[in-house]
């Protein structure tokens, strides 16, 4: 008899699916949050003109605001004088001093209703001679008081302009302190995606982007090639080979930033062991000429690069000749075979999958490079071996731009999400069983 075969309840499948969601549940939320939630940040950053070093931009202003410390250090002052030299002057001048004193009023009731207790608040703290804090001073106001104070302010001033500064006594100091209230309003930050036609537009954008490609591509394409020698040199059965296998990988255990300030010594233009062998085989006419010039800088970080991480890419290429059966180069060989033979039709095949894994991992951390640029030529000279993520750093730290440098880091993450799509697509696509391929 045959043995009877359950076949699953819909409610099963439901219950499975559910269960297979719940595992991949933590992975997709570990994801989330590492991941998409850091880009999601920067690319809301990115919509904004935030500036450190700008009180009016240090942070996010969806709406406008008002600094009230900026607006009662001269709103008092300008009325009191209004007040003052109003009664002491007479014809159009008496009437446009009297019209820009109630302007003023009518605004102040205005600012005063919007700003509530917290008008009285940094007054009390300006009567004190104490300085409020910049997150009590800002409030954020209506638009409709928003515009009322720019028009009235621009009004005032356009009506003190027509009066003389000889007509009436410390008229001069009158317009200094109208002119001083324009300072006051913060206008919201919001910019939208200028910060991408801006940097889009940009030459050194791009420049910055060309250095980049030019050390990811060569760099990753002579890694490759001395990576696979290795790999096969050290899949062979030889005395010493595994303290070999563990010497071979010191360069890559070396911190990056060490390892560029080591080859910064050894480039040195007077001193320098590697400077003074490139310049004795005539690929340099100077020792100096190596992190002096830009073509020799370019050719040190790659250098640098290739010393650092050819390690690595061996490594995982070992680990994948390693899981190759012999049997299959045995068969081979019976079978009249060569080594190049057997080489191109299994090895590279079989090794498809660990290739993949090493090209896509070691050109991801050779687009992102920084800290090597950073510490070995600092993106010169003249900003010939400036990458994006150099550049990025520059604009978002050493100038303290984070709208634009936020943007820079967006575009970064866009570029590494078409390198590994076209990894996957061109090289990932033959891994894949036949019955998966749609």
């Amino acid at each position: 008899m045959r043995p009877s075969t359950k076949r699953k309840t819909p409610s099963h499948k439901n219950s499975e699916k559910r269960a297979g969601y719940l595992l991949v549940a933590p992975a997709l939320i570990l994801i989330i949050v590492i991941s998409i939630y850091p880009v999601l940040r920067s690319f809301y950053f990115s919509l904004f003109d935030i500036k450190l070093n700008d009180p009016t931009k240090s942070s996010v202003h969806t709406n406008y605001s008002i600094d009230l410390s900026s607006y009662l250090n001269y709103y008092p002052f300008l009325v009191n004088d209004l007040n003052k030299v109003t009664p002491t002057t007479s014809g159009s001048a008496h009437d446009k001093l009297a019209k820009a004193t109630s302007e003023l009023n009518q605004l102040d009731q205005k600012v005063q209703s919007d700003s509530g207790p917290t008008y009285k608040k940094v007054s009390t703290i300006l009567s004190n001679f104490n300085t409020p804090t910049t997150k009590e001073s800002l409030v954020t106001i209506s638009s409709s008081t928003a515009n009322k104070f720019k028009t009235t302010v621009t009004q005032v001033n356009q009506i003190l302009k027509t009066i003389p500064n000889s007509q009436v006594d410390g008229m001069k100091d009158i317009k200094g302190l109208a002119h001083g209230l324009t300072t006051s309003i913060i206008k919201p930050n919001y910019v939208g995606f200028s910060h991408y036609s801006q940097d889009l537009s940009s030459s050194r954008t791009w420049a910055a982007l060309w250095h980049t490609v030019v050390f990811t591509v060569i760099s990753v394409a002579v890694e490759f090639v001395l990576g696979l020698g290795i790999a096969l040199l050290l899949n062979k059965a030889f005395v010493g080979r595994g303290i070999i296998r563990a010497t071979i990988l010191i360069p890559w255990a070396i911190p990056t930033a060490v390892s560029a300030k080591m080859w910064q010594f050894l480039y040195d233009g007077q001193n320098g062991i590697v400077a003074k062998f490139l310049a004795d085989i005539h690929l340099f006419h100077n020792m100096s000429d190596i992190l002096t010039t830009g073509t020799g800088a370019m050719f040190a970080v790659i250098l640098s690069d290739v010393w650092k991480t050819t390690p690595y890419i061996a490594l995982l290429l070992l680990a994948g000749l390693q899981t190759i059966p012999e049997a299959l180069y045995e068969a081979a060989a019976i079978d009249g075979a060569t080594r190049w033979k057997q080489f191109v039709h299994i090895t590279i095949p079989m090794l498809k999958l660990s290739i993949l894994v090493a090209l896509l991992f070691r050109t991801l951390d050779a687009f992102r490079v920084f800290d090597l640029v950073f510490v070995l030529t600092g993106g010169g000279p003249a900003n010939s071996t400036e990458t994006i993520s150099t550049l990025a750093y520059k604009v978002l730290f050493a100038q303290t731009n984070f709208g634009e440098g936020s943007a820079l880091s967006v575009i970064v993450f866009i570029c590494v999400a078409i390198i590994s799509m076209l990894f996957v697509k061109l090289l990932g696509s033959d891994l894949l069983p036949e019955g998966t391929k749609k």
